[in-house]
């Protein structure tokens, strides 16, 4: 004999409108369980893809159930593979009018954890309405998204923040770096260097995913001249992404530096405002510490974070974050940048010691 419960999930199929949705109302409380919707062999989930599509009071009550449901490996598997369902979800949310695109994100954000999700990258899809995006490809319009969405100024009932999460999910693979890092032809922009302004965003979904999203395309050790280069600068006819401001400012505090300290500073970290405040999320400051250290990886880089005055920054986080993984991750970094280079040279008897893996870095 069916449970309450299983007679409710058999009620997502029914043909009664208010009858879909008091079951959908009421199997919101229980999505904890995603055993609920596996059987009979993920039926219900079928359903759910379905009423997906269904008037928004539902299908906000369905996009929920998925969000809360997506975490089980088998289902994940099943909603990321299935490309219709996908191709719905990037209709609905690249709609100006979508009620529950904020929703349809976070949705999209975690089905980004599954390794089927990197066909976004280079989907193609047709163009949505022109205040969104005019390129064809899935990922650049969900860029645009993020970018033009942010605080609800392209669509009302949405912010877009956690397809911050989507974006950083993608830039762990290499062809999402590879995306993020070359100047798009429809509109001329490297994608990262959308991003970088939001290291400083009220939204701490937004400044935690694009701290993860930069760590991730820092990775590219051969792309670090593109990514530390001012935008006024041009490497290999492609504008400087310009991205040091944009992790050193996070690190910044209301501390005041010798004079000499200041000088040399980025013009973007000196004469900061007294009550200037230094990113709150430990997480987050040890991921552009990191970030800093990859970008470390190199001489060059090296010498150009030297030369901007990194140590100061470092050593004031160190001092005013209690916290154990961030002053570990100042202490490594502190360590490269003052490492005497030509000592380091005879050290390891080599001619030259200007390049560092990824591994002797970390």
């Amino acid at each position: 004999m069916p449970t309450e419960l299983e007679e409710l999930v058999e009620f997502l199929h029914h043909g009664n409108t208010q009858i879909r949705q008091i079951a959908c109302e009421h199997l919101v409380g229980h999505s904890s369980d995603p055993a609920i919707f596996k059987r009979p062999q993920l039926v219900p989930v079928q359903d759910l893809k379905l009423l997906v599509r269904d008037y928004p009071p539902i299908a906000k009550n369905v996009l929920t159930i998925l969000i809360n449901i997506s975490g089980d490996a088998e289902i994940l598997d099943n909603l990321a593979t299935d490309d219709a369902f996908i191709e719905t979800l990037l209709k609905k949310i690249t709609d100006p009018k979508e009620t529950n695109a904020n929703e349809v994100a976070m949705l999209l954000a975690n089905l980004a954890k599954s390794d089927a999700m990197e066909k976004v990258i280079t989907l193609k899809r047709s163009q949505p309405d022109k205040s969104v995006s005019t390129s064809l490809y899935a990922l650049d319009q969900l860029f645009d998204l993020f970018v033009k969405g942010a605080d609800g100024s392209l669509n009302k009932h949405a912010d877009f923040d956690y397809l911050a999460y989507l974006l950083a999910d993608m830039s762990k693979h290499k062809a999402g770096r590879d995306h993020f890092l070359s100047k798009r032809e429809y509109d001329g922009v490297v994608p990262i260097s959308k991003l970088t302004v939001f290291t400083e965003h009220a939204s701490h979904v937004r400044r935690r995913g694009v701290a993860h999203t930069i760590k991730n395309v820092a990775f590219e050790v051969d792309r670090h001249p593109l990514l530390m280069a001012e935008d006024t600068e041009t490497v290999d006819g492609t504008p400087g992404v310009n991205v040091l401001p944009y992790i050193l400012l996070p690190l910044a505090g209301s501390e005041e530096f010798a004079e000499e300290e200041s000088a040399n500073m980025l013009p973007d970290l000196q004469l900061l405002p007294p009550d200037k405040a230094r990113e709150s999320d430990n997480d987050i400051l040890v991921t552009h510490l990191e970030t800093l250290l990859l970008l470390s990886t190199t001489r060059a880089g090296r010498d150009k974070l030297r030369a901007v005055q990194v140590y100061p920054l470092v050593r004031e986080t160190h001092l005013h974050v209690e916290d154990e993984g961030v002053r570990e991750a100042c202490d490594r970094l502190v360590q490269i940048l003052m490492r005497d280079e030509e000592e380091g040279r005879e050290r390891e008897g080599e001619e030259g010691d200007d390049e560092k893996t990824i591994e002797e870095i970390f």
